[in-house]
């Protein structure tokens, strides 16, 4: 009989070949300044290092290791257990959750907000409920908002990445066929873009969609905590009534687990009842909600927000110094080397001189930009960005980038 199953081990030989096969390294953290260390003997890979400088966490501030945080995790397991225990329409509604979802409404200056279990789940259940007829993407919009896109059955338009230009070109021409006329249009966009560390230009988005009637979802993923007051890119740029769909996790900058849509009431009751990664999962566990809120007190009210950025201008003018490319404007640091293979290999010096921050290849981000993520945090001191620089600068030497 003919074989009509699915060949994975070539699928996996031909990965490796590609230099684009990826594995699992397990590691025990060590609770102080983003280091790591390996676990106890087993049979899983490890990172080889007792005290490895993690530049590659979306850990933006810090939290997962700030007291307070675990604090508030811990008693809300104690007091209110674990887990949800069932869906939130079902059983697993709980005051932790509330108190969250006002925290966050409050922070996005929205009516209402809503908890999901992952981002990944809010962003397909929202594009989703929402039922568009028409969505128009940025080109580099995250995996999450694809699937989204692609589970809505709408119609998906893709613009130029941060191109309000040609998002205005793309709209107009929908708008000139009569066939058209009664459509719903949805523009989606990350606000900070995870691998480019660029930051959506908002103002000019929605600009261009109140020309034509459109709403606009913003992703705040890599935003929330950060900036403003903790309210993301759409709050500093003073945007709160002219976006109609705020979006992000709490797994980055507030070092829980989880995601949250912030908007109007309207929007928040539609969601409830229509979105399907809502109703039909178990609600976020009470001890990721207590975190949350917590880690979205403390970015709001000390100077952890500071450090960050302070760090971020160290790191940059090391890294440009020294002659690498590194463009975006957030906290995301970018180093573009191109080819995967050179990439492979400066992140492998990196590593071999304790720094941990992986190569980023296809297809996460576009072939020829291959590169390194360099992301500083808010509990590394000055030694640690000094370290990180002159780790890059042994190993741009040995591999012939510098």
């Amino acid at each position: 009989m003919e074989d009509r199953g699915i060949d994975l081990e070539d699928r996996l030989a031909d990965l490796e070949t590609a230099n684009l096969k990826r594995s699992l390294s397990p590691v025990d953290r060590i609770a102080e300044r983003g280091h790591f260390a390996p676990p106890a003997a087993g049979d899983l890979p490890v990172l080889d290092s007792t005290d490895a400088l993690v530049f590659a966490s979306n850990n933006y501030l810090g939290l997962t290791d700030d007291e307070r945080v675990q604090d508030a995790a811990r008693q809300a397991a104690a007091t209110v257990g674990t887990g949800a225990g069932a869906s939130r329409l079902v059983t697993g509604d709980t005051l932790v959750h509330h108190d969250l979802e006002r925290l966050l409404a409050e922070t996005k200056a929205t009516e209402r907000a809503l908890t999901f279990s992952s981002g990944y789940a809010a962003n397909v259940g929202t594009i989703t409920a929402l039922e568009p007829d028409v969505i128009f993407s940025d080109e580099y919009n995250h995996a999450s908002i694809i699937d989204g896109c692609r589970l809505s059955g709408a119609e998906s338009i893709v613009y130029d990445h941060c191109g309000a230009g040609d998002l205005r070109s793309k709209l107009e021409a929908r708008a000139a066929d009569d066939e058209h006329a009664d459509e719903s249009w949805l523009i989606v966009t990350d606000s900070v873009f995870s691998m480019d560390g660029t930051v959506a230009p908002l103002a000019e988005l929605c600009d261009v969609a109140e020309e034509f009637g459109a709403w606009v979802m913003v992703d705040e993923a890599h935003a929330t905590g950060l900036y403003a007051n903790g309210g993301g890119v759409v709050q500093a740029e003073g945007l709160e009534d002219r976006v109609h769909v705020q979006l992000g996790t709490l797994s980055k900058a507030l070092a829980s687990q989880g995601g949250y849509v912030a908007g109007s009431s309207e929007l928040v009751e539609c969601l409830i009842n229509d979105a399907r990664s809502f109703v039909f999962s178990t609600g976020l566990t009470p001890p990721a909600a207590a975190a949350a809120s917590e880690a979205l007190h403390v970015s709001r009210h000390s100077d952890v927000r500071e450090r960050l950025w302070e760090n971020v201008a160290h790191l940059r003018d090391g890294l440009e110094t020294m002659g690498f490319e590194v463009p975006g404007d957030s906290q995301i640091l970018p180093v573009v080397i191109g080819d995967r293979r050179d990439a492979l290999a400066l992140a492998d010096g990196l590593r071999s001189r304790d720094i941990v921050a992986p190569a980023i290849r296809p297809p996460t981000v576009p072939e020829g930009t291959s590169r390194i993520r360099v992301v500083p945090i808010a509990s590394h001191d000055q030694q640690d960005i000094v370290t990180c620089l002159e780790a890059f600068r042994a190993a741009g030497q040995d591999v012939g980038l510098l």
